[in-house]
Formats: structure tokens, C-alpha cells, sequence
């Protein structure tokens, strides 16, 4: 979309909105209240305004997973901070690829791939975001399994370790990729036609099991960091949560460009 003053303030409405209701509704600390202020807008504001409702669709979502059966989450001792919150560290952890993906496809950079192909750009940035949704979700039903297994080695393993997988995540990782890349097909493409913007989402259905694939290949990757690195110290889970998300974005331009 072309940066001029009402897409600006457009983005600046509503990613006011968008993170002040986060920080009311305890959603985010007031350091992640900031941090979500700051990657919202220039996903608005560098990549396309439109997709900031697929930032809504991811906060929704997490709260709602974040708050599922949270007292017994908090008698396990496994739950995100002291009432679910996440902080500045998570924000950046889970944004910057998508962050990323909307400074790449700006025109400041000129990029030949974004600027030939204008639904690539959105293919990437639902793409990252998938793999962040997957991966909360499967977070935060799963540890409520019984059954937990590290990915790597399928040994049983307490709920909530570094690691492990579950049925009950696994299937909420599935369900929030599929989700997140119909919201990404199905909203973004017909909202930009309607409010006559460049479309930045492949309007070709062919490209939709990307993002789907992506976020649920994505959760996988960030559950086998946790497994090797992440149990080493090598990687902590913010760590693991940027690079699972980067990795993402990669293997959906390679799905692209092989499609």
C-alpha cells in the first residue's frame, strides 16, 4: 500500500487500539504494550494496513488459549507470567519476522521479488505469523495433555518441557495454521479489493496450504529447538521463537518460488 498520511493514521488509530486493549485486558505488560505499539506500526505502516487485522486475529486468539483452563495451568506451575501476560520479549520474539517482512517489501528497499510479485509479500508475513499462532497454541492447550513426548526422541516427558509435543497440541497447532492462512485468503484479499488497495496476498487459491503448511512446519522446528538447543542452553525461548518464525518466512518464499 501506498504510504500517504491516512494510511499512517489509519495505522496509528489502530494499533492505539489494538495494543491499548491488549494492556486492558492484561494481555501484555506495559513494556509488551509498547513493543506490540511499535512492531504494529510498521507492519501498517511499511508493509499494509489490512494486515494488522490478522494481528487481531493473533491476539484473540492467544488470549483466549492463554486464558483456557489457566487456574490449573497456574496449579502446574507452567503458565506466561503472573496472569498470562507476555512481556516486551515476547512481542519482539513472535513480531520481528513479520516486522521484518514489511520493511523488506517496502519500497524504500526495492526489492525485485516483492516488487514483481505483490502477493508476496503477504504471503510471508501471514506465513510468520502462522508459525507464531501454531506455535502458542500448541504452547498453551497442549501443556494441559497428560502425554507430553520429546519431539525428538518420542521419550515420555513431563507437560510443559522444552520439547515435548502432545496430540492435544499438535491438533491445536494444525488448527490455528489452517485458520490463520483462510483469515489471510479469505479476509485480507477481499477487504483490500473493497477498499481499493493493492492486494498483498496471493488472491490465487493454488498459494493457500503455504502459510497452513508453514505455521504447522514452523511449530514442529520451534518444538525441535526447544528439544536440542533451547534443553542446552544454547537458545532460550524467545530465541527459539524468533528463529522458528524467520525459518517460516524462509520456507515459504522457497514455496513460492518452486510453486
Amino acid at each position: 500500500m501506498a504510504l500517504t498520511a491516512a494510511s499512517v493514521a489509519i495505522t496509528l488509530l489502530l494499533c492505539i487500539a489494538l495494543s491499548g486493549l491488549a494492556y486492558y485486558r492484561k494481555v501484555l505488560t506495559w513494556d509488551g504494550t509498547v513493543a506490540a505499539f511499535g512492531i504494529g506500526l510498521v507492519i501498517g505502516v511499511f508493509g499494509d494496513v489490512t494486515w494488522l487485522l490478522l494481528l487481531l486475529l493473533f491476539l484473540v486468539s492467544s488470549f483466549a488459549a492463554t486464558r483456557y483452563r489457566f487456574a490449573l495451568k497456574e496449579a502446574m506451575g507452567v503458565q506466561e507470567g503472573a496472569r498470562g501476560e507476555r512481556r516486551a520479549s515476547n512481542v519482539l520474539a513472535n513480531g520481528f519476522a513479520p516486522a521484518a517482512v514489511a520493511l523488506l517489501a517496502s519500497p524504500w528497499f526495492g526489492i525485485s521479488a516483492f516488487r514483481d510479485h505483490p502477493g508476496l509479500s503477504g504471503l510471508l508475513f501471514v506465513s510468520a505469523l502462522s508459525v507464531a499462532g501454531a506455535d502458542t497454541l500448541a504452547s498453551e492447550i497442549g501443556v494441559l495433555s497428560q502425554r507430553a513426548y520429546l519431539i525428538t526422541s518420542l521419550k515420555r516427558v513431563a507437560p510443559g518441557t522444552d520439547g515435548g509435543v502432545s496430540l492435544l497440541g499438535t491438533g491445536a497447532a494444525l488448527g490455528a495454521a489452517v485458520y490463520s492462512a483462510l483469515f489471510g485468503f479469505l479476509v485480507l484479499v477481499p477487504f483490500s479489493e473493497w477498499a481499493g488497495l493493492a492486494v498483498s496476498f496471493p488472491s490465487d487459491p493454488r498459494f493457500l496450504p503455504i502459510p497452513a503448511v508453514v505455521g504447522f512446519l514452523g511449530c514442529q522446528i520451534d518444538s525441535v529447538f526447544g528439544a536440542t538447543l533451547e534443553r542446552r542452553g544454547i537458545f532460550d525461548k524467545r530465541t527459539t521463537n524468533l528463529a522458528a518464525t524467520s525459518l517460516g518466512a524462509m520456507i515459504a518464499f522457497v514455496l513460492y518460488a518452486l510453486m
